[in-house]
């Protein structure tokens, strides 16, 4: 287990961008922020036992070393986001096969004018 050692907190801005503080220590944010508990029932195992703060939402994984605690603003809009993000649709070998087939064509197609010009000669 890595130990977290970065302390991200995101909040909004006056005029609505993301302001993004990092902290070394975990004593910086107690100072600013009323702890309400511990985290003891995140799946990701290097979180528990981290606190928990009246007014943010987390902790969260934020990369290998960070944890992440965001405002309830931010965490509404972030997911939001993320909810109507469109993702890529994959498909499997309908645009593989076409692609080689024409491949395919194109070198039999080379093949036989190699083949012609040989026989010229």
């Amino acid at each position: 287990m890595t130990a977290k050692n970065t302390f991200r907190i995101v909040t909004r801005g006056t005029d609505g961008s993301l302001k993004i503080r990092d902290y070394d220590q975990e004593e910086s944010i107690t100072r600013m922020h009323t702890q309400v508990g511990i985290e003891d029932s995140s799946t990701d195992l290097s979180l528990r036992g981290l606190p928990v703060f009246r007014g943010l939402i987390g902790p969260m994984p934020d990369g290998k070393h960070t944890v992440r605690y965001e405002t309830p603003d931010v965490f509404e809009a972030q997911t939001k986001e993320w909810a109507t993000a469109k993702m890529q649709r994959r498909t499997r070998r309908r645009t593989a096969r076409p692609q080689l087939a024409e491949q395919q064509t194109a070198e039999s197609e080379t093949a036989m004018l190699d083949e012609a010009a040989a026989e010229r000669s």
